[in-house]
């Protein structure tokens, strides 16, 4: 017979699965998501932030403050009041003492309102923030020459 014959070269089971192109996906997935999660949370805030050839990162627990063009606060990606804002501080104090906060101001807004910002943090006894910055491709001129008009 012609179907007893292919069955005894199919007598070998198959006892495990090759995840080798399960891993391959996986890790593929997983680059193309670590390569794009900067660039999609960066979009749903339209901030245009100021440029600087030193700007860096920070680690550790955060309270992200987006000071928008118009002056209005963002704070954690919810958009918030004054009172919104210290209460939050308060919140994320007391869940840690050593809460840090990253200020990323629109770089057409107002100095004051970035030193409001700045004066509402430190009223709440949160000592220790950053400005977000992006990071330009290259100085375009030197530092400029002190103010005195000195050579």
């Amino acid at each position: 017979m012609a179907g007893t014959a292919q069955e005894g070269a199919d007598d070998e089971m198959i006892s495990g699965i090759n995840v080798t192109p399960l891993v391959d996906i996986t890790l593929v997935l997983l680059i193309v998501f670590m390569v794009t999660a900067t660039y999609i949370v960066r979009q749903t805030i339209p901030v245009h932030l100021p440029k600087a050839a030193h700007g860096g990162e920070t680690v550790g627990k955060t309270l992200m403050v987006v000071i928008l063009k118009d002056g209005s606060l963002v704070v954690d990606g919810v958009p918030a009041a004054d009172a919104d804002l210290v209460r939050k501080v308060r919140e994320a104090k007391a869940q840690d003492p050593d809460v840090k906060a990253v200020i990323a101001a629109d770089q057409d807004s107002r100095h004051r309102a970035v030193v409001h910002a700045i004066d509402l943090l430190k009223g709440e006894g949160l000592s220790k923030f950053a400005l977000d910055v992006e990071r330009e491709e290259s100085p375009t001129s030197p530092p400029p020459s002190s103010a005195t008009g000195a050579p």
